[in-house]
């Protein structure tokens, strides 16, 4: 029984971390650090780098977890998260919360660099405390005002490896802050009588659905046209336009999609696109990068 228990208490605690969404932050992160170099980064800096920001990304999910967790409970797409459920205290969730944050930042003050940590540290305070405790209550821009925060892990991840921030990591900050919106809209049309329910001004909540879709659309196009300044300005070659043109176009496709098809199921297709669409997006930046200099 206590080692069901424990195994239990540490799924629980896996589960504040929101994996999967930390997971998308780490791979962009280490994307950033990758590109940041010719060849292989430092090993040390990379190690400690990525850790450091996963458990900063880690401590920012928990927070959201224990601020949340009244509305969590009132919503079906929520309510079996651990504090809902009763399975977690709000004092072991702060607890760890802040332990691993501190852990993240005095790995990355002390094995990375102080530029890096003060980055985590306000991308960290910009999605726990800005957006979900202001942001998201307080205008129907919410995600995208807060999408900077969650923009951020590229950028953390080059200044890991170079101590500096470097116009080509404000690009991947670029492509992921307008990827933002379009992919977390799809996912709150689909969830909007849920949002209503628990009062908070998602942009279908405010302005509706049509509205919303429209704005979906019209984002799908600006981030087709932001995704190909990394081949325009010189950052990739190529294999990375060649994907970026068709994924592209892929979006815009599934935007115009739910313009014609009002169903829900139409709109979880589209936000789940847009998971696959910013993984291949990063991967070819990836391969592109490491193709040019085996050329050189």
């Amino acid at each position: 029984m206590t080692n069901t228990t424990t195994t239990l208490s540490w799924r629980n605690y896996l589960e504040l971390c929101k994996p999967k969404v930390v997971a998308l932050i780490v791979f962009t992160a280490i994307v950033g650090m990758l590109l940041a170099v010719p060849g292989v980064p430092p090993l040390d800096t990379f190690f400690f780098g990525t850790f450091g920001i996963a458990l900063a990304a880690s401590s920012a999910a928990a927070i959201n977890h224990y601020i949340d967790h009244k509305a969590d409970a009132e919503m079906a797409r929520t309510q079996h998260r651990p504090l809902p459920k009763g399975e977690l205290s709000t004092k072991n969730v702060l607890i760890f919360a802040c332990t691993i944050g501190m852990i993240s930042m005095l790995m990355l003050v002390f094995l990375v660099n102080w530029l890096t940590a003060a980055l985590t540290f306000l991308s960290l305070i910009g999605y726990a405390i800005i957006y979900t405790v202001y942001l998201k209550r307080m205008t129907p821009q919410n995600i995208v005002i807060g999408g900077a925060a969650g923009a951020a892990p590229p950028v953390l991840g080059w200044c890991a490896i170079t101590g500096e921030v470097h116009p080509y990591a404000l690009l991947l900050f670029l492509i992921i802050f307008v990827w933002t919106p379009p992919h977390f809209w799809a996912l709150a049309i689909a969830r909007r009588d849920e949002y209503a329910k628990v009062e908070i001004p998602m942009l279908p909540v405010t302005h509706g659905s049509e509205f919303t879709r429209l704005h979906i659309l019209l984002y799908t196009v600006l981030l087709l046209i932001v995704t190909l300044l990394p081949y325009l300005t010189g950052m990739s070659g190529l294999i990375y336009l060649l994907t970026a043109i068709p994924l592209g176009l892929g979006f815009i496709y599934f935007a115009v999609l739910m313009m014609g098809h009002k169903d829900n199921r139409t709109a979880m297709k589209t936000f789940g696109y847009s998971i696959i669409y910013l993984m291949i997006m990063f991967a070819a930046l990836l391969i592109d990068h490491y193709y040019l200099l085996s050329l050189s």
